[in-house]
């Protein structure tokens, strides 16, 4: 009986699973770091080394053959025994391991300083290093699905449908919530009401910000809408800093809020809450390195708690 002409080696294995997790050669190329000719060399000599086709390309894309699909599963439980092996030959490296994440802005400006710093001062003399990418939750996700991150944090989308692309894992729970200086008429109050809360133009983040689009979902649900915005601004900081300037309220997310906090204080809306989920994302097809693992299972087991309603 005939058999391949060789044995496939991993990183040609690795290069074809990545392309169907993908279906993209040039997304799985950025997520194994590799050039995009590079990534095709792999697969065309893992063609060459079965004799037989295993990706359909098209502009779209590229999918399985039959023969691809029955090699991918195959395939994968030999790559998980392998990043195991890595792991463990992991454990005896002192080198440093970077590990590229992304992150909302506000995760990155409120939740992730205490973690990175602690992650990259490890037990038994390992260094690690990390890379961060800062972008609104949207952009987050295209950053980990193009292989530009390894690891995304960002606000859960209940209105998306399945991504066969990324996984999720849930991070932490926030609320959208509005903020006044101590001097605004709305400082004085237990609660605003549903009619002053809309009527009433705020600082607001960027209409791609996670934060306002969910406030403003809640509100189409009721046939409400928010004012036209007092002002946009593009990060957290900002949005705090403008409304202490203006005196007037600002939408923001409660992890922003460590009292005493400059003069804002919170107030709730009449029978309204904004909730949202963060959770940790990356790409479906479990390629990450080994500092990208190790940071997972960090940032997982520091997650901040749910937010407490003050």
């Amino acid at each position: 009986m005939s058999g391949p002409i060789r044995s496939p080696a991993i990183a040609e294995l690795r290069a074809f699973c990545a392309a169907v997790d993908l279906g993209s050669l040039g997304r799985a190329a950025r997520l194994l770091q590799v050039s995009q000719p590079a990534l095709s060399q792999r697969i065309r000599g893992l063609e060459g080394a079965v004799g037989i086709r295993l990706l359909e390309r098209s502009p779209r894309g590229v999918t399985p053959t039959t023969a691809g699909a029955r090699l991918y599963a195959a395939a994968q439980p030999l790559l998980a025994e392998g990043d195991n092996l890595d792991s463990l030959l992991a454990e005896f490296s002192t080198g440093s391991i970077p590990a590229r994440i992304a992150a909302s802005h506000t995760i990155a400006e409120f939740a992730l300083a205490g973690p990175l710093t602690a992650f990259e001062i490890m037990p038994e003399g390992r260094a690690y290093s990390t890379e961060m990418f800062v972008a609104n939750s949207r952009f987050v996700r295209r950053l980990v699905r193009e292989g530009h991150a390894e690891l995304g944090i960002a606000a859960r989308d209940p209105s998306a449908g399945a991504d066969r692309v990324l996984e999720e894992r849930p991070y932490c729970e926030d609320e959208v919530v509005a903020a006044v200086p101590d001097g605004h008429p709305w400082a004085a109050a237990e609660e605003v009401e549903v009619e002053d809360f809309v009527g009433t133009r705020m600082v607001m983040r960027d209409p791609g910000a996670n934060s306002r689009r969910v406030v403003e979902s809640a509100l189409a649900e009721m046939d409400l809408s928010l004012a036209p915005p007092l002002a946009e601004v593009g990060s957290t900081s900002a949005a705090k800093s403008l409304a202490l300037t203006e005196c007037a309220p600002v939408l923001l997310s409660r992890l922003a809020f460590t009292p005493p906090d400059e003069g804002l204080v919170v107030r709730p809306v009449r029978g309204l809450h904004f909730l949202r989920q963060f959770v940790v994302v990356f790409a479906t097809s479990g390629v990450l390195s080994r500092g990208a693992q190790a940071l997972l299972s960090h940032l997982l087991e520091h997650a901040p708690g749910p937010p407490e309603r003050r």
